[in-house]
C-alpha cells in the first residue's frame, strides 16, 4: 500500500517537474551522495559537510539512510540485499525530488549496489558522489554499531557483497589518520564550494 502511494506520488511529482522545466522555473540543488561500508564515517563527515554549507545558505537539507529508515517504513522491511537496495533506491528518489525543489541534500547511505548509483547518475541533475574508502580491518576494529560481530547477518562487505563505486566524483580514504575538518576541507576544494 505504502509503495503504490509513493508511486503515486512520485509519478504527479516528475509531472509536475516537467511542467516546471517547460515553463523555466527550475533551478536544481545539488545532491552530494556519501556513500561507503557501515562505519566507514559517512554520517559523521556528512554532518559535518551539512553544517559548512548550512553556513552558507538556507536551501540544505540532511538525510542518513538509517533515520529515513525509520521514517518511511512503518513496518520492519529488514536488511537483505533486496530490502537494502529497496531503501537505497527510495533514499536517491527523495533526494531527486529535493534537488529538484532547490534544495542542496547531504544523503549518506551505504548504498553499495551499481544499479541504485547509476540511477543516481541517470536521473539526478546535479550528483555528486563521495565515497568513503576504509580497511575492512579498520572497520571491525572501530565497529561503532555493534554490526561487525560474528553473530550479525546480512551485513554488506562481510555476507552482502558490496559493488563498491566505480566512478565517484572523489575518494576519501578514511583511515583515522586525517581529521573530520580536513576531509570536509577536501570535499569543498573537490567541488569548488564557497
Amino acid at each position: 500500500m505504502l509503495g503504490r502511494s509513493i508511486k503515486k506520488f512520485m509519478e504527479r511529482y516528475e509531472f509536475y517537474i516537467l511542467q516546471m522545466e517547460v515553463i523555466g522555473m527550475r533551478e536544481a540543488g545539488v545532491v552530494y551522495w556519501f556513500t561507503g561500508l557501515s562505519g566507514a564515517g559517512k554520517t559523521t563527515i556528512g554532518k559535518f559537510f551539512y553544517d559548512y554549507l548550512r553556513n552558507q545558505k538556507d536551501n540544505v537539507v540532511f538525510l542518513d539512510n538509517d533515520e529515513l529508515k525509520d521514517v518511511l517504513w512503518t513496518e520492519d522491511i529488514g536488511y537483505s540485499r533486496e530490502q537494502r537496495k529497496k531503501r537505497s533506491f527510495v533514499g536517491g528518489r527523495l533526494a531527486k525530488l529535493l534537488s529538484e525543489q532547490g534544495m542542496d541534500v547531504i544523503c549518506c547511505a551505504i548504498s553499495m549496489f551499481d544499479d541504485v548509483r547509476k540511477w543516481n547518475r541517470d536521473n539526478i541533475y546535479n550528483y555528486k558522489e563521495i565515497y568513503l574508502d576504509v580497511p575492512m580491518e579498520i572497520l571491525v576494529s572501530r565497529n561503532s554499531k555493534g554490526l561487525y560481530n560474528k553473530l550479525k547477518k546480512d551485513i554488506v562487505g562481510l555476507d552482502i557483497i558490496a559493488e563498491f563505486p566505480k566512478t565517484p566524483d572523489i575518494v576519501i580514504y578514511n583511515d583515522g589518520s586525517d581529521t573530520i575538518e580536513n576531509i570536509v576541507r577536501k570535499i569543498i576544494n573537490e567541488f569548488h564550494i564557497g
